[in-house]
């Protein structure tokens, strides 16, 4: 009989998907395709077929494959496809990829310099897709990844990117994944949410369906030739998993209860038998024509796992060369394990129900004893026991009940994972050191876990566990550790209330490092102080109190200073980028400075958790600088390769808040309320109150109280109360809902409770209106003169892009007072440059020196009050549209209706006064018309096209109907 289906049953619609998709990306339209569907169902099946026609088609196709068993292979899968590349001889060196070919060393050991490359996922993933053009032959390539849920993290980050940026190439990438919970995927749910990838979702077959694979697995013309009770019972026991429908029936065929005879195929035993029973028997059975020696390397290498290197296999059953292979050739013969390229040591068992029929033949005492020997052979070939060798050690010694021993292998393997910033990996790894460690009553051991699996749970997002460990901290306070090593792990789990916000709780965690240090020695507990000043720096810097700065710059300085005695870089780097946050009000330049040590630092002592850190804090000030997002968006783009939690919502917060800022509130809401869902899931309460207080602004920018007030609720449930994100939220909320309110009184107001609130609780945030609103309205208001606007200006504060637009407006209003009326116009024009990013803010600002500017005759509060009444009235903001109308009927100037149309004017026609039928007649004057011709075409009459000239030549300032014309025509050519 056949082994395999001779067509791909039920899988027609899908199957047309990728080849539309193949076609596609042959043109130049490359994508992503995920076939998502559990095991078993069909997908490499599927994939399979789609190869063959790639290939049929001319294009080149990369294979990949994903594995957890055995030692984790950092991107494995993209080796395997690229390295592909690089066996059929084609010359690779003359590649056009410039400065991108250093940074796939990473991935292909040929172009591997020997030099740690610390390039972020972004671009190593744009490196790959300039090498899958460069490799392209005008064909297009195929890149079929396989099982991509049990993709290691720094394979999702670059293809986190690639699927993204694959639309305008010829490839094709095509990626396996099953329904289990896993972060592949979250990557193509997400990608599909996005449309930046299909989502091909595969159910288990029909009954029919199944009825299709089995009469085509029997070589059956219909069927009427299989009987009822085998149809019955593959379809009952498949559950419509193609993969089980075919091993079942070969169990059968197998166990002689399915033969075929003169008559056809016919049932001669009980069919109902416990299926994974008969599943195991059935692959047991194929296994036994290997013979004995075959069945024992065979069960060796299912302790190993279901990926397993052959130098250890050999170690362990001591077979030589020549069995070896021969056993494997015929294994693979069997459709039992294939070739785990491009390892060359490495095999893998085919399907995971092999591991599990191998089991069922081994005793615990056998399965135990050959864990051992698998131990002590990595241990023998490896004993440097690098990372990947030191999980698979840890792994065996555990099967073989070497608990303590396996315990302080994962906590080995943990520690490294942790110091190259692969959090997910740290978590599982030192969780597992931990669970085995507690078991073992081992507190000296299971203490120095603990020191790094809270900082790996802290940034990973698991706060509810790393505070569920105080209890156990609790109990390891009298297991005699050491002081130092007791105020450590105090000062960790401090560290991670901070991180979670719990303020008090933090606090309480210092108290008792503190108490319990005083017990050590003198030059034994300095550098454990370090670490102990350093974390209390964070938590006074945002624990309520009128000193709250000066007593964290305080600890932090130091920290540093003890820190660079000892030779600590991680609290170093931490201390450096607490004083930056603190210098920054005061001089951006040492600010800078103190981080691009932090940065330097970081990458001196390769911490990427660190730089990744100062990273995001440099991203963070050139956005307060500015509005520039790009180092934030560079940095989020580092923690989510990392896997930092807390670092990924912390600037997704920033962005809500600049997209809110910048008017974008479609797309802020979405984001925001993606966020939250999160954050407060996880209980990341500072993230929590900054997204609210985004939230809050949001509608307070929309002039909806009754949502603002909603929002503002909400984040003083967060303990907003004295948290630093409370100036914001009533400086950017409240003060401007009330703007809007035209309420100018109650805005000023607001701003002095602002002013108290900084005054009690200094914060280091520095957009709540303190250092450029307030001078604005209090200018306007008589109560600020030029001494009071030099003071601020004079401020770091005042230099940031949202709070320098008012500080020029301001400055504007004063000089116009004093009779400078053109350098009065000169400081509008430069604050309408710095707002161009924050159109609320720039028409507001026009809004509110419009009056002053008309009593002090300068400018242009004419066209300023337009600008302003209309984008408020695109708005639906009534108040602020309505007093703009107010002061034009002051002024004396004309207020038009707003018609169909009036978005499509120019801008700097609009502020003119140009009627949307005057732009009409304005824009058939660049053809140089007649009055006749322009009245034909409007459907006017001559008399009033030529008033509509008149009036236009009036508004614009045009010296006649030519220069008119000019106008038009220059308006029409861009």
């Amino acid at each position: 009989m056949r082994s395999h289906t001779p067509s791909l049953v039920g899988r027609d619609p899908q199957l047309a998907q990728l080849e539309r998709a193949m076609a596609e990306a042959r043109q130049g339209q490359g994508g992503a395709v995920f076939l998502v569907g559990e095991a078993g169902v069909g997908k490499s099946r599927l994939a399979a077929e789609a190869v063959g026609g790639a290939l049929d088609s001319g294009m080149r196709v990369l294979r990949g494959r994903s594995s957890t068993t055995g030692p984790a292979v950092p991107f494995r899968p993209l080796t395997e496809a690229l390295m592909s590349l690089f066996r059929g001889g084609e010359p690779m060196d003359d590649l056009a990829l410039g400065p991108y070919r250093p940074v796939l060393g990473r991935l292909i050991p040929d172009w591997d310099t020997g030099e740690r490359d610390s390039s972020s996922m972004v671009i190593l993933g744009e490196a790959v897709l300039r090498l899958l053009i460069a490799t392209g032959r005008g064909q297009g390539q195929l890149l079929f990844l396989e099982d991509l849920h049990d993709a290691d993290p720094e394979t999702l980050g670059v293809l986190e990117y690639m699927v993204d940026n694959l639309v305008y190439t010829p490839v094709l990438l095509v990626a396996t994944v099953r329904t289990d919970i896993s972060d592949a995927l979250d990557l193509a749910q997400s990608a599909r949410r996005r449309g930046a990838a299909a989502l091909v979702e595969l159910a288990p077959l029909t009954r029919p369906q199944v009825h299709e694979v089995i009469a085509a697995q029997l070589g059956a013309d219909s069927l009427d030739d299989v009987p009822a009770e085998v149809l019955q019972r593959l379809w009952e026991d498949s559950a419509g998993s193609p993969y089980l429908v075919e091993e079942l029936l070969q169990s059968m065929i197998g166990s002689g209860a399915l033969v075929q005879g003169p008559g056809g195929w016919r049932a001669v035993a009980d069919l109902r038998r416990d299926v994974s029973s008969t599943l195991a028997r059935g692959i047991l059975r194929r296994i036994d024509r290997l013979g004995a020696q075959g069945l024992t390397l065979l069960s060796a290498a299912a302790v190993l796992g279901r990926r397993f290197p052959l130098s250890v296999l050999q170690r362990m059953t001591g077979v030589d060369d020549r069995a070896l292979l021969g056993h494997l050739h015929a294994s693979v013969a069997a459709r039992l394990v294939v070739p785990d390229e491009p390892a060359p040591d490495w095999y893998s068992f085919r399907h995971s129900p092999t591991v599990k029929a191998l089991f069922t033949q081994m005793t615990p005492g056998q399965r135990a004893d050959l864990a051992r020997r698998g131990a002590e052979a990595v241990e023998e070939l490896h004993p440097a026991l690098e990372s990947d060798w030191c999980a698979l050690a840890a792994g065996l010694r555990c099967e073989a009940g070497d608990r303590v021993e396996a315990g302080l292998l994962y906590a080995d393997a943990g520690e490294r994972a942790l110091a190259a910033g692969a959090l997910n990996s740290a978590v599982t790894l030192l969780s597992r050191a931990e669970g085995l460690l507690a078991e073992a009553s081992d507190p000296q051991a299971r203490a120095a876990v603990l020191e790094n699996l809270l900082p790996a749970l802290a940034e990973s997002g698991d706060f509810a566990r790393a505070l569920d460990l105080v209890d156990d901290l609790h109990a390891l306070d009298g297991a005699g550790l050491s002081a130092v090593r007791l105020a450590t792990l105090h000062a960790r789990l401090a560290k991670v209330a901070h991180t979670a916000g719990r303020w008090s709780d933090g606090n309480r965690q210092i108290a008792r490092a503190r108490e319990v240090l005083m017990a050590a020695p003198g030059e034994t507990a300095e550098a454990t102080t370090a670490a102990v000043d350093v974390t209390a720096a964070y938590l006074a810097l945002d624990t309520p109190g009128p000193d709250r700065t000066q007593h964290a710059e305080k600890l932090a300085r130091s920290a540093a200073d003890i820190a660079e005695r000892h030779g600590l870089p991680v609290v170093a780097c931490q201390a450096w980028e607490l004083l930056a946050t603190v210098a920054r009000e005061r001089d951006p330049q040492e600010s800078a400075a103190m981080l691009q040590q932090a940065l330097t630092t970081a990458e001196r002592n390769r911490l990427p958790l660190q730089r990744m850190y100062a990273a995001t804090r440099m991203g963070g000030n050139a956005w307060l600088a500015e509005g520039d997002t790009s180092g934030l968006l560079a940095a989020r783009q580092e923690a989510l390769r990392l896997g930092s939690v807390n670092i990924v919502h912390t600037v997704d917060g920033i962005l809500v808040l600049d997209a809110v800022l910048r008017g974008e509130n479609t797309s802020a809401r979405a984001v925001s309320e993606e966020c939250l869902a999160v954050v407060r899931r996880l209980r990341l309460a500072p993230a929590v109150r900054y997204v609210l207080m985004a939230r809050a602004t949001l509608e307070a920018h929309r002039g909806d109280r009754v949502a603002m007030e909603a929002a503002l609720a909400a984040f003083a449930e967060w303990d907003g109360a004295g948290s630093q994100e409370e100036p914001l939220s009533l400086g950017l909320a409240r003060v401007f809902c009330s703007l809007l309110e035209e309420d100018r009184e109650l805005a000023r107001a607001e701003l002095g409770t602002v002013l108290a609130l900084e005054a009690d609780n200094p914060s280091t945030y520095h957009l709540s209106g303190t250092h450029g609103l307030v001078l604005l309205l209090d200018v306007l208001a008589g109560h600020a003169d030029r001494v009071r606007h030099e003071e601020i200006r004079a401020t770091a504060m005042a230099q940031m892009r949202w709070n320098r637009q008012f500080v020029h407006l301001a400055e504007a209003v004063l000089l116009g007072r004093e009779g400078a009326g053109a350098r009065a116009a000169a400081a509008v024009e430069t604050a309408l440059a710095v707002a161009e990013p924050y159109p609320l803010a720039q028409h507001l600002g026009l809004r509110l020196i419009a009056d002053a500017a008309h009593e002090d005759g300068w400018g242009d509060p004419v066209g300023w009050l337009r600008r302003a009444e209309h984008y408020f009235h695109e708005r639906d903001i009534a108040a602020v549209t309505g007093a703009c109308r107010a002061g034009l009927r002051r002024l004396g100037a004309p207020v038009h209706q707003h018609r169909s149309g009036t978005s499509g004017i120019p801008e700097h026609l609009r502020t003119q006064g140009v009627t949307v039928r005057e732009f009409d007649v304005f824009r058939l004057l660049a053809e140089r018309l007649s009055n006749k011709d322009i009245a034909d075409r409007l459907f006017i009459s001559p008399r009033t096209a030529e008033k509509h000239i008149a009036s236009l030549i009036t508004k614009t300032g045009a010296a006649n109907r030519a220069d008119l014309c000019a106008r038009s025509a220059a308006l029409r050519d861009g």
